[in-house]
């Protein structure tokens, strides 16, 4: 079994569905008392939030490459970021690491793909959104159509996520916000929808659309499990 490098704390909330999922699923392929063999470096994430808005990516990055360097030397075998948004530098972690990158987007586009959808919606952070290095590589590396909210969904999306969601506050006002949401992707044409915030998922289930949802937090976790796993 290789070791799981984590980097997470943005939001711990997030981080723990991340380490839930990941021994429950190393658990049931191994039985017994199995779980992952993993580390994780969690952030404060108060400090990154408020870099994230100030646009400091420079800083985050720096921040970023740290992480990766001391799980790698921890003994972890691979790195995962617990998070869509930080995914941003995902290059920038990739090239301080001696380790491989789990990109959270690869395992994501090939369940849309499995499903023979191509029209994807998109729903995330501001940042995962609007700018290209998520949206980018499902359209350039995986072929996908990929759409996002209009301006005033987007910010609604956005903050709900960091004023809400990052403290574990689930409100059905905010379920209600994104099902309708949802519901005017669908009319635009999503065939599915991507939960491409990893605490959306503790918001949204599959009942609040009438298309399929791609939960991200998921299936990053079980394709760490299937890499750690690999002979």
């Amino acid at each position: 079994m290789k070791t799981i490098g984590l980097i997470g704390g943005m939001s711990w909330e997030s981080s723990a569905e991340y380490y839930r999922i990941i021994n429950q699923e190393t658990n049931r392929r191994l039985g017994g008392v199995r779980s992952a063999q993993s580390l994780m470096w969690s952030f404060d994430f108060e400090e990154i939030k408020r870099l994230q808005h100030e646009g400091e990516w420079d800083k985050l990055a720096e921040a970023m490459k740290e992480a990766a360097i001391r799980l790698e030397r921890g003994g972890a075998d691979f790195l995962v970021i617990c998070t869509n948004t930080m995914h941003r530098l995902a290059d920038a972690v990739s090239s301080a690491a001696g380790i491989p990158l789990l990109h959270i987007a690869d395992p994501t586009a090939d369940k849309i793909k499995a499903a023979g959808l191509q029209r994807i919606g998109l729903l995330g952070t501001a940042f995962t959104m609007e700018q290209d290095f998520y949206k980018g590589r499902l359209q350039q590396s995986h072929g996908l159509d990929v759409i996002v909210p209009d301006a005033e969904d987007r910010c609604i999306v956005h903050e709900i996520i960091y004023k809400e969601l990052v403290l574990g506050r689930i409100r059905p006002e905010s379920r209600q916000a994104y099902r309708e949401i949802i519901a005017r992707l669908i009319e635009r044409g999503a065939q599915g929808i991507i939960l491409g915030c990893t605490e959306i998922m503790l918001l949204v289930k599959e009942e609040d659309s009438a298309v399929p949802l791609f939960d991200t937090t998921t299936i990053h976790a079980v394709a760490a499990v299937d890499h750690a796993l690999a002979e």
